[in-house]
């Protein structure tokens, strides 16, 4: 359980970093020194450019912002989703591809929720993932 917890905060802490505007400048936004814990904000700011804004990355930012959109739905966050949809678009989305990844986030969730509760055997999932992708 305590990996699941971590999870969700993670998932959180990238849903409300996720909001932040690249051309804001060097530092974080007013509305993340105001809400941040301040032992941690340097840190997590450098987390967030260094996988986020960095154009160089192994994504594009088009693919960065339909993930932020579809885990932004599922958190849920209104000011996420209304930021990501934006920048989505901004960045070339079109409104298929903005719906696709939101029905992509919504079906994870779906899945996740019918095999944890559930209690599938997880070796037994691995088992048959494994025969799915196997050569």
């Amino acid at each position: 359980m305590k990996s699941s917890s971590l999870t969700t905060v993670s998932v959180l802490l990238l849903a409300t970093f996720a909001c932040i505007d690249p051309a804001q400048g060097d530092g974080p936004p007013a509305f993340i020194e105001k809400t941040f814990p301040a032992q941690g904000l340097d840190s997590a700011w450098d987390t967030y450019q260094s996988v986020f804004l960095d154009e160089e990355g192994a994504l594009d930012m088009r693919t960065k912002e339909l993930i932020a959109l579809s885990i932004s739905a599922q958190v849920p966050c209104d000011y996420c989703v209304y930021y990501h949809t934006k920048a989505s678009k901004a960045h070339g989305a079109t409104d298929a591809q903005i719906k696709e990844a939101l029905a992509a986030g919504a079906l994870v969730r779906k899945w996740s929720t019918m095999l944890n509760g559930s209690q599938y055997d997880p070796a037994q999932w691995r088992r048959e993932v494994d025969a799915l992708f196997s050569e």
